[in-house]
């Protein structure tokens, strides 16, 4: 079943790309005290995920943080390599933390993993975003397929 709104997140652990190469984040670090956004796409280079979902939370980071946002985060079912240099070419900066769920773990604790496979992609995350208060669930958007609304960062803004 997937999470819903007033659920505690499911306790996970994410790659992340450090200074010093491969290093790891748990839902502790990402979640613990703070209101985070972590947003789904199902893969890192597609297009709708790089010419719109994750620029618009990237456009969007300070009005977010203007909402008492702490931590904007970016996941999908790519390594850390691929999510690194992703947000890199699309210039995420200090805004948005690009979190790896390299085997689709976290989408699948979340119950929102979807089979890509006839799209040659596999297993991966469904397109969503999740916002989240100390840990809980606060506000659950996951798109249907093939749609692009309400998991978009000014549907995100206007739920804050």
């Amino acid at each position: 079943m997937a999470i819903q709104a007033g659920e505690k997140m499911p306790d996970g652990v994410f790659g992340i790309m450090t200074d010093s190469g491969p290093g790891a984040m748990s839902t502790d670090e990402l979640f613990g005290g703070k209101k985070v956004v972590l947003v789904s796409v199902p893969g890192a280079f597609t297009p709708t995920c790089s010419m719109n979902h994750l620029p618009g939370f990237v456009d969007q980071a300070d009005a977010l943080f203007g909402k008492g946002v702490d931590t904007i985060a970016c996941t999908a079912v790519n390594d850390v390599f691929v999510m690194d240099a992703w947000g890199k070419d699309r210039g995420v900066g200090d805004k948005v933390v690009m979190l790896a769920d390299g085997n689709g773990e976290y989408a699948k604790a979340l119950g929102l993993e979807m089979d890509g496979s006839g799209f040659g992609m596999g297993m991966r995350g469904q397109r969503f975003a999740i916002v989240v208060d100390d840990g809980v669930a606060t506000h659950v958007a996951v798109e249907a397929p093939g749609e692009f609304e309400v998991s978009k960062a000014e549907a995100v803004l206007a739920s804050l």
